[in-house]
């Protein structure tokens, strides 16, 4: 019989997923066929000799994917890359997988983990699955939550709620803990992602309050810091890898071999002091070095040595936890439970660094590699299934009687009034005027009396037992006393836990001109600020059109870029170092009235618990609303990302030496660049380094706009001093007035700090200081004009000649402004336009 909740719960991880299921009012995890309580996330794409294709999913998979790679080292050929791994981190992007066995041109990320989520489903094998809540990072953008409903739906599921991993973690860990008042952080290291969660718990009651993240973190960089850092050295003391270096193809293909040790010894040393791995001892080929001797990897690795391999990597996620409680005004002493998740939390570096930095209160009481799952079924259990009344209809073995039953889900009380009615409509014709209701709990231990119940319903109050789900039977009887066979048969009530709304992440808004950043800043929708319940509307008002929109002309267009940002502080942040997520177009084909430039626009956004999102462009002067569903298909491309970073790298750079040469101190920061420089220089990872790039400049950001009265004050300072040393060598008595007025209004800023009347007042400043030096500028820019001569393209040399030795003639017999100036202006202009540009500042 169909279910009347989704029941299902999905952890779709960077590195291994898994499938539960409630049953019995439990949340149970299906094993997969290897009888694994997880199924491995990789995808490979055999043929065998007669040219018949094959899909390998999960553990054989990534058997498969490590034996390429040792094979192609054995035979000193490249690999044919027929299987891929931790392809959700791409998940967002338009990156494509493509080998000779596919059945077709190439996959998308999006399309490998449907492949995966369908290996999932096929573990069901006594119904169909057609709804699911999948998990996904709470940093993932709304682009990367898109393209993980896309794989649901071309994994054939019809019907896909969305869940943030923490409050799927919270879920299960809530519902066994005797805790339920205080503080908890979500620890959830992933394979590929991190996650921070703050969750306030008042009498069973879960908020999450705020989240932190990385899409960027997880047990990917642990192993491959492993590799760099302890194997590779290891292995070049030994043999001559040059080659290895050099060679693309032998790189990648050594450091896909070198995983699987790393991740073996790094799992090792979570119970051991140190631990051994030699390649001989299991008949590992590792190919031949540059002088023909046999690679072997013969290492014994001690704890601490691994501590100081993966330590930088552990430290960052625990910042980030430290950060998190810090903007919330929390400390470790706060907290009553810090929930581990995700498999390298199994760590006891990483347990130990939390206990020391942040709390002893570390809780191991949950099974880190299933939380998410099984949190994931018990909040399905939780949330209406798309229901399929023809198809209930042809299973029953009866007539059936379709039932409105009303419940809260979840619960922190002893007992629930439950509605009951007969619903006619769905029943049809043979639908009973009335029923006798009977509710039995699952356990044999509590029934309710039989209750008459019609169309227009009545409740039937449920007991529930404290800390578990509470599964009741619906047992109907008709006026004969005869059972009648209904719909739905039984309902599960989870008590002990209660889940407020997952909060947004990230802040929502549209970017918007800054006359005073000259470029595109966030402003954000009021009402999608982050940590926001969902789901939430938000609306941007008092903006103004930059063009009129005539009715029926496609090409008046109206671009309103909608974007996500990170952090608590965003608005006024340049808009393009975050996630543009959509770009909202109203053209004049969708208007009905002139809408003339000018005119007011109101924005409302609407965000669904999936965060999938709709736009209402409001015209108040025409009283006329145009409706979008925002496209969140937009998918970036690693070459765009490359050229970006290539472009951004310099400027980063830049900025740090401005910031630095206004006295401010840019340590951290350039160890920051220095490291995205490096990731950069490796080419293996573009989106990753784009989005630890863009971080770096939010930092630099956020450190300029922190100073900016520091550097301003000093520049005040600076430029005064010597403005009043221009007064005093050229001045006279009208400017000494300005320049009394000017020190006056300087005084007051410097009391005040107001960075932007202090910016004006340099502008006064520096307006004076031209005016009382112009004459020494005009020197200047004729000498240099004459030393540099024959280096400059003139529009006419003979007549800049001319200016030049009339210039210095002048220059050499009392020089003046009114004499010099004119002839300053002139060469100016018959310099080509570069030069002009760069004529000092000097203006005409």
């Amino acid at each position: 019989m169909a279910r009347i909740k989704i029941d299902y719960g999905i952890d779709l991880g960077t590195t291994n997923s898994a499938i539960a299921r409630m049953e019995n009012g439990e949340s149970v995890i299906k094993q997969t066929k290897n009888g694994m309580d997880t199924l491995p996330s990789c995808v490979y794409f055999s043929k065998n000799k007669k040219g018949e294709r094959a899909l390998r999913i999960g553990m054989k998979a990534k058997d498969s994917v490590y034996s390429d790679a040792i094979t192609a080292l054995s035979k000193n050929e490249p690999p044919k890359e027929c299987g891929y791994l931790e392809f959700k981190r791409e998940m967002g992007s338009d990156k494509k997988y493509s080998n000779e066995n596919m059945s077709k041109e190439c996959y998308s990320p999006e399309e490998l983990s449907a492949e995966v989520l369908k290996e999932l489903k096929s573990l069901i094998n006594d119904e169909t699955v057609n709804s699911v809540v999948i998990t996904v990072p709470a940093m993932f953008t709304a682009i990367q939550k898109d393209a993980t409903m896309k794989a649901a739906r071309i994994a054939g599921f019809k019907q896909c709620e969305l869940l943030q991993e923490p409050i799927a973690a919270c879920m299960a860990y809530g519902l066994s803990s005797e805790k339920k008042d205080g503080k908890w952080l979500v620890f959830d290291f992933g394979g590929g992602t991190f996650d921070a969660a703050l969750v306030k718990v008042e009498d069973g009651i879960l908020t999450v309050f705020d989240t932190e993240g990385d899409n960027y973190l997880g047990g990917k960089n642990l192993d491959e810091a492993v590799v760099n850092k302890i194997l590779m050295p290891s292995l070049k003391e030994d043999y001559a890898l040059f080659s290895y270096e050099t060679t693309e193809w032998k790189k990648k293909a050594l450091m896909d071999a070198l995983k699987g040790p790393a991740e073996e010894l790094r799992i090792a040393l979570s119970f051991a002091d140190s631990a051994d791995y030699s390649t001989y001892d299991r008949n590992l080929n590792l190919g031949k070095d540059d002088n023909g001797e046999e690679i072997d990897l013969e290492i014994t690795v001690t704890k601490d040595r691994l501590i100081e391999a993966i330590g930088e990597q552990y430290q960052k996620a625990v910042n980030i936890c430290k950060n998190l409680l810090e903007r919330n005004g929390l400390t470790g002493k706060d907290l009553s439970s810090l929930i581990l998740v995700g498999g390298p939390t199994y760590s006891p570096i990483i347990r130990d660094m939390l206990k020391e930095e942040v709390t002893p209160n570390v809780d191991t009481s949950i099974n880190p590699m299933t939380a998410v799952a099984r949190g994931a079924a018990l909040y399905a259990s939780t949330i209406d299934a798309n229901v399929n009344e023809a198809e209930i209809k042809k299973e029953a073995k009866a007539d059936i009687v379709f039932l409105q039953v009303g419940y809260e889900s979840t619960s922190v009380e002893s007992s629930e009034w439950v509605s009951i009615s007969i619903d006619k409509e769905k029943t049809g014709n043979n639908s009973p005027n009335e029923l006798s209701i009977e509710l039995q709990r699952a356990d044999g231990a509590w029934r309710s009396d039989r209750t008459s119940v019609d169309t227009n319903g009545n409740v039937i109050e449920a007991f529930l037992l404290e800390g578990k789900p509470n599964t009741f039977k619906v047992k109907a009887y008709n006026q004969q006393g005869n059972a009648v066979e209904i719909f739905p048969s039984e309902f599960t009530i989870i008590q002990g836990v209660k889940v407020g709304a997952a909060p947004l992440p990230y802040n929502i808004g549209i970017a918007v001109y800054n006359d005073i950043k000259k470029r595109g800043v966030f402003l954000p929708a009021r009402g999608l600020e982050k940590n926001k319940p969902l789901p939430a509307v938000g609306v941007v008002s008092d903006r103004k059109m930059t063009q009129a929109l005539r009715p029926g002309v496609s090409t008046d267009v109206l671009s309103i870029p909608v974007y996500q940002v990170s952090g608590l502080e965003a608005e006024g942040k340049t808009a393009a170092l975050n996630t543009q997520i959509s770009n909202v177009v109203v053209t004049g084909d969708d208007v009905e009235q002139l809408i003339p430039e000018n005119s007011n626009v109101e924005i409302t956004l609407h965000v669904d618990s999936s965060e999938m999102m709709t736009m209402e462009v409001y015209f108040p002067s025409v009283d006329f609303t145009v409706k979008k569903e925002l496209d969140l298909s937009k998918r970036e491309s690693s070459e765009d990302a490359i050229s970006w970073v290539n472009k951004e790298l310099g400027s980063a750079q830049r900025s740090i030496e401005a910031l630095l040469s206004s006295g401010i101190s840019v340590e951290e920061l350039n160890k920051e660049l220095e490291a995205v420089k490096e990731l950069a220089s490796s080419g293996n990872d573009p989106m990753r380094t784009q989005s630890n790039l863009k971080e770096v400049l939010r930092k630099i950001e956020e450190l300029d706009d922190s100073t900016e009265w520091q550097r301003v004050e000093r520049e005040l300072r600076e430029k005064f001093d010597r403005l009043e040393k221009a007064q005093n060598d050229l001045g006279n008595d009208k400017s000494a007035q300005l320049v009394s007025q000017i020190r006056s209004q300087v005084d007051n800023v410097i009391r005040v700090q107001d960075a932007k009347l202090g910016r004006e007042i340099l502008g006064q400043i520096g307006k004076l200081f031209v005016h009382l030096t112009l004459v020494y500028q005009c020197m200047g820019l004729i000498r240099d004009c004459h030393n540099r001569f024959g280096t400059i393209r003139w529009k006419d040399a003979s007549r800049a000649r001319q200016l030049i030795n009339r210039g210095l003639e002048d220059i050499n017999n009392q020089p003046s402004v009114d004499k010099l100036h004119p002839i300053a202006c002139g060469l100016i202009d018959l310099m080509p336009n570069e030069e002009a540009a760069n004529a000092g500042g000097l203006l005409k």
